[in-house]
């Protein structure tokens, strides 16, 4: 089965010399396979296309696509018109449990939600007229997801749904956080959520001055104060730390008890720890997407990780994603390049001390601790955004500073091939083109506006510009934010053979500590009381750091026989011996041990 999608937001039918008509075989022969529709893009016949592809590899737009589906996709669940986007399969939610969903941004995943929460009625791939839900029911009679739809065509689903994008929040609703939470308290559980979610601070602030961590547990109380059916939590981790993460999954597992829960989320070890199955999203991101039948947690996370789905015999990626204990160590002697003095940062109730250390050329330093207990200060003050008490500012080496929180003017029209080309004088050589953009996947937003990019795609945007720029010292804020699990694989690869090919340093801070895992060489751990004192220690080789870090957190990692670091259960048999040992993320001789005991107990 073939599909033709043609990207609205990309086809400029008016600049360009429609190679798409001129170059295709059929419309040589006289037939009207592409035409210019009334609204001035192309548009594909799919009964006529024979599939060559010229027309995609000519467009100057990168505007089209033709796919060759697999042949037992024969109905779709949803189409959003002719050459549009497709989605194939839906998730299946299970009472007393959360399902996991696991894949790129775009695949379909909010289409799905729509569909579960009766906000969009699936049309089947029929255009000629509308589709009925008695068609619909009688298309998925015998399957596990009739009862539930049956539900959704008769009005008796509500659905809770916390969205991936939490920056809309304050353009929704102004005022203060205490009327917000109030309005939505239909639980009756809010002063529950306000203890465990640490909210009594920001109670009283307006919406539009917190934080993205702050919004980000705001959405997530909201979400879980509703009185529903079914409750989809769409990415509830980007700007939490690992401690408020662990919060989160806790407060997740307590509602699936009582409704079914679908949960969409890129840190693959607290969607690990918290969903029972998960189902895999596969395809191509605005294209197409497919969703599979449920798998176990375990087994569907490292199929997608190795990029080959068993029972669909599909390889849906040319590479797997490897862990390597012996990732973080190097063979090449890194020279010096900056010492991090000794310093100390006080502001009205809270104080920062660094113990100093030294950064290496060519090393990636991972950087974690609790969120508000100085690490972007650190990262300021490095960048000399922030001056030290003593006043010293640093101009031994230049550095190129990421934000944690990435807004673009407004006012500002810049494409992202101006903002970058502004940034470098690389932009048009191979190694650039070949390194940064086609990388990260800036190829096909270059004539976008920064001010119209979604967060993914502002994410990424702000990882080239920051490596784009000359200096010895990078410094990238929770470079995961917002992206995908194959995104962070690539982003992490990005910035691992920028630090090498400029022989500079490279701090990343981050929670995701699959992106940790990744990334580091070495690691940087803050301590101390989140809001009141902090303190920054190492930093330390992986294992030390890690071991320290997660002591203090109280949790303990196992890896799997893929390599793959998984979270214990607290109070197994693997948490309990690996505490004993003081083996908070690595192991030694008892690793093989472990590793088979660890699956036993799943």
């Amino acid at each position: 089965m073939r599909i033709a999608i043609v990207h609205k937001d990309r086809c400029h039918a008016k600049k360009c010399g429609q190679e798409c008509i001129i170059y295709c075989p059929r419309v040589r022969t006289g037939d009207e396979t592409i035409v210019i529709g009334e609204s001035g893009r192309a548009e594909v016949s799919e009964e006529l296309c024979v599939g060559c592809g010229i027309c995609v590899k000519k467009c100057p737009f990168e505007a089209l696509d033709i796919i060759q589906l697999p042949e037992e996709l024969k109905t779709p669940v949803t189409r959003y018109g002719p050459n549009a986007f497709v989605l194939y399969g839906l998730p299946q939610p299970v009472a007393g449990k959360v399902t996991g969903v696991l894949g790129p941004n775009g695949i379909g995943k909010s289409t799905a939600v729509k569909i579960l929460s009766g906000q969009l009625r699936p049309n089947l791939g029929i255009f000629d007229h509308e589709v009925s839900w008695e068609e619909i029911l009688q298309h998925y009679a015998g399957t596990e997801l009739l009862e539930y739809l049956q539900k959704v065509a008769a009005k008796n689903i509500k659905a809770s749904i916390k969205p991936q994008y939490i920056d809309f929040i304050p353009k929704a609703f102004k005022g203060r956080v205490i009327d917000l939470l109030r309005a939505n308290d239909e639980r009756k559980k809010l002063d529950y959520y306000i203890e465990k979610l640490s909210l009594s601070t920001i109670l009283d602030k307006d919406l539009s001055t917190l934080s993205g961590g702050e919004l980000q547990r705001i959405a997530l109380t909201v979400a879980l104060s509703k009185e529903a059916n079914f409750y989809f939590l769409d990415e509830v981790t980007p700007f939490l730390d690992i401690y408020q993460r662990m919060v989160a999954a806790n407060l997740i597992r307590e509602i699936a008890a009582e409704h079914p829960v679908i949960l969409v989320e890129h840190d693959i070890a607290i969607l690990d720890m918290v969903a029972e199955t998960v189902h895999l999203g596969y395809g191509k991101p605005a294209a197409f997407g497919i969703i599979t039948r449920p798998k176990g947690v375990r087994n569907g996370v490292n199929q997608y990780l190795s990029g080959f789905i068993d029972e669909e015999n599909i390889r849906i990626r040319d590479y797997p994603v490897v862990f390597e204990t012996r990732g973080h160590e190097s063979d090449v002697e890194r020279e010096i390049l900056m010492d991090i003095p000794e310093m100390q940062k006080t502001f009205p109730g809270f104080t920062l001390k660094v113990s100093g250390g030294q950064v290496r050329r060519g090393e990636v330093l991972g950087i974690v601790g609790a969120n508000g207990i100085g690490k972007s200060t650190f990262a300021k003050l490095l960048a000399g955004v922030e001056k030290p008490d003593d006043g010293k500012v640093f101009d031994t080496v230049t550095m190129s500073y990421k934000p944690q929180y990435v807004t673009p003017d407004q006012d500002c029209a810049d494409t992202v091939e101006f903002m970058l080309r502004q940034a470098t004088r690389k932009f048009d050589t191979s190694y650039y083109q070949h390194e940064i953009i086609e990388p990260l996947g800036l190829t096909r937003i270059l004539q976008s506006e920064v001010r119209n990019l979604s967060g993914g795609e502002l994410q990424r945007t702000a990882i080239a510009l920051c490596l784009s720029r000359d200096a010895d010292l990078y410094i990238l804020d929770e470079p995961s934010a917002h992206l995908d699990v194959e995104q962070r694989l690539v982003a992490a690869m990005v910035i691992k053979r920028a630090a090498e090919e400029k022989e500079a340093g490279i701090m990343v801070i981050d929670h995701d500590m699959y992106t940790i895992d990744m990334l580091s060489e070495r690691l940087l751990v803050f301590d101390g009381v989140p809001g009141k004192e902090g303190a920054a220690l190492g930093p330390f080789e992986m294992k030390d750091g890690m071991n320290l870090f997660l002591s203090n957190l109280g949790i303990t990692f196992r890896r799997d026989k893929t390599g793959r670091p998984r979270i214990n259960k607290p109070g197994s048999y693997l948490d309990r011996e690996q505490k004993a040992a003081g083996e908070y993320y690595y192991y030694n001789a008892k690793e093989t041990e472990l590793a088979g005991k660890g699956a036993e107990e799943e």
